[in-house]
């Protein structure tokens, strides 16, 4: 839902002034809310996915990072935050290169962004976030929709840009691109009891 005052922009310094408690997104400097609550299936996603990815990172002793939400992504061009229009909380983020990482959260695109499709906010992530995440170079986009059990991975192309997504549903396994040798295997994911 938008929730911006006509022709506004917001910023870092709007969005660390917004009321204690509140979930919001910052995209193009719009404020969007994330509320209600994700569902249950919606929370038992991100927790199989990022204990799948965390588990490979650290039996291959990687030097990844696996954060799910609510975790501040910051998509700028500029270093100065106070002036950053786009503050994401994406599901899941891994992030590989340390140097984008500081107490605020990750300043730049993360390697893979992983989004799981609520009804409420459908249109952010197929259509607002996947441009975004295209225009900032996050390198691989997974959408994950619980509702029709389907998936779509976006990853970047030789020109930087994303190409036509792959389409998966949950009973198939999938090749995470940034890694060499990691498979999901949405069959076996531990959600449906």
């Amino acid at each position: 839902m938008n929730n911006t005052a006509k022709n506004k922009i917001y910023t870092y310094t709007d969005y660390m002034n917004y009321p204690e408690g509140s979930r919001i997104e910052l995209i193009d400097g719009v404020i969007y809310d994330m509320s209600p609550a994700p569902s249950r299936i919606h929370q038992e996603l991100i927790m199989s996915l990022s204990a799948t990815l965390y588990n490979y990172i650290k039996s291959n002793n990687g030097n990844c990072k696996v954060y799910p939400s609510p975790f501040d992504v910051f998509l700028t061009d500029d270093e100065n935050l106070d002036n950053c229009k786009n503050i994401v909380q994406p599901d899941i983020s891994v992030i590989c290169d340390m140097n984008k990482l500081n107490d605020k959260g990750c300043i730049g695109a993360p390697d893979l962004i992983i989004e799981i499709v609520s009804p409420s906010n459908q249109s952010n992530d197929y259509v607002r976030k996947l441009g975004l995440y295209e225009h900032f170079r996050v390198r691989e986009y997974w959408i994950v929709n619980p509702m029709n059990k389907g998936i779509l991975v976006y990853r970047l192309d030789d020109t930087l840009l994303y190409g036509a997504p792959e389409t998966y549903s949950f009973a198939d396994k999938i090749k995470v691109g940034i890694y060499k040798d990691l498979t999901i295997d949405f069959n076996t994911l531990d959600v449906w009891r």
